[in-house]
């Protein structure tokens, strides 16, 4: 597998996002290894909060939740999705498959930082990593936390708007990956931010990862992914994790599944809710703060072994 090093000054002068990052090598499963990066904030000793981002941001999605979340004393923990970040960068789209990457995030959630007692945070294609982890690992996962994301198979219509995004990341002749961002915004972005998202991405040899998660979503019943995407959804769906359905007002990709979430997750039930007000796709970006403080108090509300 070939794969690409975004450049370290591509990383200079991020706003707002000074946290060193940190690295390790998992399998490549294809007989070589990848570097993964994250953030780590917090003390080491707190809970671990794993965020993960989705697609084609990285986990500077995150900087205005992770002040918060580690002042409150959780050990938090942002990867950058392979192919995205500081993480190396498979050149071709065909290296990118759904099962990669949960293995990829796996190895690096248990092999590496061998965490328990997490409470997995996942948007868009973090949830679609996220809730497989869960379902897969639950003796090392204390509570999740969904937020404008889902579990497709496949047996539903993902909503037009997907598609046309779906057609535009994998045809477009060039991909403006900070303008991508920003369109799934409702409020304004200021040039430095948009920049920041362009960063790991150099030229359009970087943005495999780009062009090939949009078609890793299973959007039929036989895609490679739906029959673990249905053994996950088995799994979470017997299981009694707390769980925390935190979406905005303002996603038309994932809207819909919110209150899906809320009705099949059992560890939804009797839970409140919240509705992140005037927030798009990427919530984080738009009201981080405030979705920060609703993950505070539902770890609070939630002591792990009641």
């Amino acid at each position: 597998m070939q794969t690409l090093r975004t450049p370290d000054d591509r990383f200079a002068d991020l706003p707002d996002f000074t946290y060193e990052p940190r690295y390790a090598d998992v399998p490549d499963q294809d007989g070589g290894t990848l570097r993964m990066a994250w953030v780590e904030v917090g003390p080491a000793g707190g809970e671990p909060v794993l965020l993960l981002h989705g697609e084609p941001s990285w986990s500077f999605l995150y900087r205005t939740m992770i002040p918060a979340l580690a002042d409150s004393g959780l050990r938090v923990i942002a990867p950058d999705l392979v192919g995205f970040g500081r993480s190396d960068k498979p050149a071709e789209p065909a290296d990118h498959t759904y099962a990669r990457h949960v293995e990829w995030v796996r190895s690096l959630v248990v092999d590496v930082l061998d965490l328990h007692g997490i409470t997995v945070v996942g948007q868009d294609w973090g949830g679609l990593i996220g809730l497989r982890l869960a379902a897969e690992q639950p003796d090392r996962v204390a509570r999740i936390v969904a937020a404008n994301t889902g579990l497709p198979t496949g047996d539903h219509p993902m909503p037009d708007i997907w598609h046309r995004f779906r057609q535009a990341m994998q045809s477009a002749p060039t991909i403006d990956v900070g303008r991508f961002v920003a369109s799934g915004c409702r409020r304004p972005m200021s040039d430095a931010v948009r920049s920041a998202y362009d960063a790991p991405f150099p030229d359009e040899s970087f943005k495999a990862g780009p062009r090939a998660l949009p078609g890793l979503v299973p959007i039929r019943p036989d895609d490679p992914a739906t029959e673990a995407n249905r053994a996950a959804w088995g799994a979470l769906t017997s299981a009694e994790t707390p769980t925390l359905i935190a979406f905005s007002d303002g996603d038309p990709i994932t809207g819909d599944m919110g209150p899906i979430l809320q009705r099949v997750l059992p560890g939804a039930h009797g839970r409140e809710h919240p509705t992140i007000v005037g927030a798009g796709h990427f919530l984080q970006e738009d009201a981080g703060p405030e979705l920060a403080a609703h993950i505070v108090a539902f770890v609070q509300a939630t002591p792990r072994g009641e």
